[in-house]
């Protein structure tokens, strides 16, 4: 099957992370307790973690065929400041366990080389099993540090993997 991974434009694309979101409706009602909106969507473009820049953080897009299946944010700056930061990586429902997430997150970590990061990290549910057995099955490991979110009632578990 044919994929293309490239950089999304908050113009452009905003309808299709849009939609992509509606369709993974599952992970927000999960992570957010609640589904997504436009404004959720929006945020995609312009979120990131603290002290990074955002107008430097990577905003892709995975498309199989023409369909965007797939979204992924890279920020740099954090938690150190030479740190890569995975902030999200969401597949739509019907794209899940078909081979993505492994080439998605190949382009990722290529980047953030580019970018000389010894390590990219990422912030993993507690909730989510699925999502950490991923993330360890892709050589991330605890790196000990958790947070209980007040606002979601999740605890979330940082990992990272040296590139």
């Amino acid at each position: 099957m044919p994929r293309l991974i490239r950089a999304l434009d908050p113009l452009a694309d905003l309808a299709l992370v849009a939609a992509l979101y509606r369709e993974a409706a599952d992970f927000w009602i999960l992570s957010d307790r609640k589904p997504p909106d436009l404004a959720k969507a929006q945020a995609f473009f312009t979120d990131g973690p603290p002290g990074c820049d955002s107008a430097a953080a990577h905003r892709l897009g995975l498309f199989d065929a023409t369909e965007l299946v797939g979204v992924a944010e890279l920020s740099f700056g954090f938690p150190e400041p030479a740190d890569g930061y995975l902030g999200l990586m969401l597949f739509a429902p019907r794209a899940r366990g078909r081979g993505h997430g492994p080439v998605f997150l190949a382009e990722i970590e290529r980047l953030a080389r580019t970018r000389d990061c010894p390590r990219l990290c990422l912030a993993v549910l507690q909730e989510n099993a699925r999502a950490r057995a991923f993330w360890e099955g892709q050589g991330f490991r605890g790196t000990g540090v958790s947070r209980f979110d007040d606002e979601t009632g999740h605890w979330v578990h940082r990992l990272a993997k040296d590139l």
